[in-house]
């Protein structure tokens, strides 16, 4: 579904990073996982980005550090079931 290069830098018991995989997969955004836990090249991958925790997210050229759901829904163009529910209970006919 994704247009977008997503690359997610993660950590081996990091609970922040699993739930940044899982909302991306929830939403179908293909992405590339990078663990800096197994591959100490993507770790200086990461610090070439002078970024030293994970979870970090890679979206084309914009960066999210941590879980930040709203964050990456606007990115991604995802609405927000929640903010428009009130309006279900208007009678528009």
């Amino acid at each position: 579904m994704s247009q977008h290069k997503v690359v997610v830098y993660t950590s081996n018991g990091c609970s922040q990073c699993e739930k940044v995989i899982g909302k991306l997969s929830e939403w179908d955004i293909d992405f590339e996982e990078k663990n800096i836990s197994e591959n100490k090249t993507y770790f200086k991958e990461l610090q070439r980005q002078n970024v030293y925790g994970t979870p970090a997210t890679f979206i084309d050229d914009e960066k999210v550090l941590g879980y930040q759901e709203r964050k990456l829904k606007r990115i991604f163009g995802i609405q927000d079931k929640e903010q428009y529910q009130h309006l279900n209970h208007y009678n528009f006919s």
